[in-house]
C-alpha cells in the first residue's frame, strides 16, 4: 500500500510524507525515524551549533538509516547571522543531496552554490508569487505553507484551503502542502487539491521519537487548535507559537506598541531550548500550529506515517469512491 506522486518519484521515498525542519527538534533521531517510516527525514542545520557539527550529525543519521534524508537551512533576517554557505558545504561534503529551504532572498546565493551538486532543493514559500519566483530560479520543489502553520506564515493571512489549489493553478513543478496537515485526512484532502504530498512539523513533535521533553508532547495532545498565538505581527514578522505565558506577554507588549528590544528576552532561542529539555512548557516560547487540534496521541513515527497512509487510501477508495453516482 502506498501513493506515488511526483514526490515519491522525485525523491525516492516510499510514502509522499516529509518532516519538515525544526529547530531544536530536526536531530539526526528525528530524521531517521522518519526516514525509516518511508517518508523524508529533515536534519535542521542551524541546530547544530558549527558547521563541522552538522557534518557529525549528518554521519549519525546516516548510520541510522539507509534511506534517503535531507537537511533544511533556513535563512533569517538577522544581524549576527551564521555562516549558511559552512553549514551548505558541510552537508554537501557528507553526501547530503536533498535540502529543505526556506528564509529570506538571500537564500538564493546558497541556492547558486549547492545546485551545481545536483542536489534537489524543496523550498518553503507563504505565498504563490514566492513560489513562483522560486520555481522560475531552478528550485525542484514548492512546499506551500499555509497560515494555519507552526512558525512563520507570513503576513498575507492566506489559508491552506486557498493558499495549496491557488498554488496548484500556476506551479508547475511538485508541490508539498504544508501547515495543517497530521492525518490521512490532510493527506487526501492535499493530494485533491493539487499537492504531491505533504509537509508536517508539528504532527511530527508528537512522536515518540521527538528528542524534545514529554511534558512538550502532552501539551501538544491536550491543546486544542485554539491553542497558539500569532507573535511578531507589529514586527512584520509574524510567528505561529504555542499559546503560553511567554507568548501572552508578548502579545500584550505588541498591543502596547512596545519595540522588539522590550520582548527579546523573553523570546531568545537559547530559552525555547532550555524549556524544551527541561519540560518547562512555560519557560519560553516554542513553535506549534492549529494541527494540535488533531493530535491525540504520541506514536512512532513508523505508526504515525503507515496510520496515515492507511487512513487516506481508505478515505479515497471507500468514502469518495462511494459517493461518485
Amino acid at each position: 500500500m502506498a501513493f506515488k506522486t511526483r514526490i515519491t518519484d522525485l525523491l525516492g521515498i516510499e510514502h509522499p510524507i516529509v518532516q519538515g525542519g525544526m529547530q531544536w527538534v530536526g536531530t539526526a533521531e528525528m530524521a531517521s525515524a522518519v526516514s525509516n517510516a518511508g517518508g523524508l527525514g529533515i536534519i535542521t542545520a542551524l541546530t547544530q551549533p558549527t558547521p563541522d557539527a552538522l557534518g557529525a550529525e549528518i554521519a549519525r543519521c546516516r548510520a541510522m538509516t539507509a534511506k534517503p534524508f535531507g537537511v533544511n537551512i533556513t535563512v533569517f533576517p538577522t544581524i549576527n547571522a551564521p555562516d549558511y554557505k559552512a553549514y551548505a558545504q558541510a552537508a554537501l561534503d557528507g553526501g547530503v543531496r536533498i535540502f529543505e529551504t526556506a528564509g529570506t532572498p538571500a537564500v538564493r546565493e546558497i541556492w547558486e552554490m549547492i545546485r551545481p551538486h545536483g542536489v534537489k532543493i524543496l523550498h518553503k514559500c507563504t505565498a504563490v508569487r514566492h513560489a513562483l519566483s522560486a520555481e522560475r530560479a531552478g528550485v525542484d520543489v514548492i512546499s506551500i505553507d499555509g497560515f494555519e502553520c507552526a512558525g512563520h506564515p507570513g503576513e498575507d493571512d492566506i489559508p491552506g484551503l486557498i493558499l495549496l489549489p491557488a498554488a496548484a493553478d500556476k506551479v508547475k513543478i511538485p508541490l508539498l502542502a504544508s501547515g495543517g496537515f497530521g492525518d490521512g485526512r490532510g493527506l487526501a484532502a492535499a493530494l485533491a487539491l493539487g499537492a504531491d504530498g505533504i509537509n508536517m512539523g508539528t504532527r511530527f513533535c508528537a512522536t515518540v521519537e521527538a528528542p524534545i521533553h514529554q511534558a512538550f508532547k502532552d501539551a501538544m495532545v491536550a491543546n486544542d487548535e485554539r491553542a497558539t498565538d500569532l507573535i511578531f505581527r507589529t514586527y512584520r514578522n509574524t510567528a505561529r507559537v504555542a499559546r503560553n505565558g511567554i507568548s501572552q506577554a508578548v502579545v500584550a507588549a505588541e498591543a502596547e506598541g512596545k519595540p522588539f528590544g522590550d520582548v527579546a528576552e523573553l523570546v531568545k532561542g537559547v530559552r525555547g531550548r532550555e524549556g524544551l529539555v527541561n519540560g518547562d512548557t512555560d519557560h519560553g516560547i516554542w513553535s506549534a500550529g492549529m494541527i494540535q487540534g488533531l493530535i491525540h496521541d504520541i506514536p512512532t513515527c513508523d505508526e504515525l506515517v503507515g496510520r496515515i497512509v492507511r487512513d487516506a487510501e481508505a478515505i479515497i477508495r471507500n468514502r469518495l469512491d462511494a459517493m461518485v453516482a
